[in-house]
């Protein structure tokens, strides 16, 4: 049968405060009150004027934090729109060239078609006696 002891660490500890107060207000209950309610206020203070720095520092750390991430995107985002424009420049410079050598090659087929042709229109003048 196992009990847990935190009820009579609680009650002992409560004792105990009880027990300094009383003894350091020699007796009386309502001097001991005070005391606690001071304690207590003094507590609650200093708690209450160590929030406000923790919440400045807090947002102060994550602004650096803010700021730094934001640099290193705007660099990644520099560095990335650096990248396509020179993907594109490079692929309009292929494409250029892959036109200025489709039309080459389109002027030599006409170039071949078009004195092809005038060597059969020779042919076929000659047989109806024309030169």
């Amino acid at each position: 049968m196992s009990k847990s002891r935190v009820p009579l660490a609680l009650g002992l500890t409560a004792a105990g405060g009880v027990g300094y107060y009383l003894y350091s207000a020699g007796g009386d209950p309502k001097v001991a009150q005070k005391q606690v309610e001071a304690d207590a206020h003094k507590v609650s203070a200093k708690v209450k004027g160590e929030l406000p720095g923790r919440t400045s520092e807090a947002e102060k750390d994550a602004e650096k934090w803010g700021a730094q991430a934001g640099a290193k995107l705007d660099s990644t985002s520099h560095k990335t729109q650096a990248e396509l424009a020179k993907v594109k420049a490079d692929a309009e410079a292929y494409a250029r060239d892959i036109k200025a050598g489709t039309l080459k090659k389109i002027d030599e087929a006409d170039r071949k078609i078009e004195a092809e042709a005038s060597k059969a229109k020779g042919g076929i003048s000659s047989w109806f006696g024309g030169k």
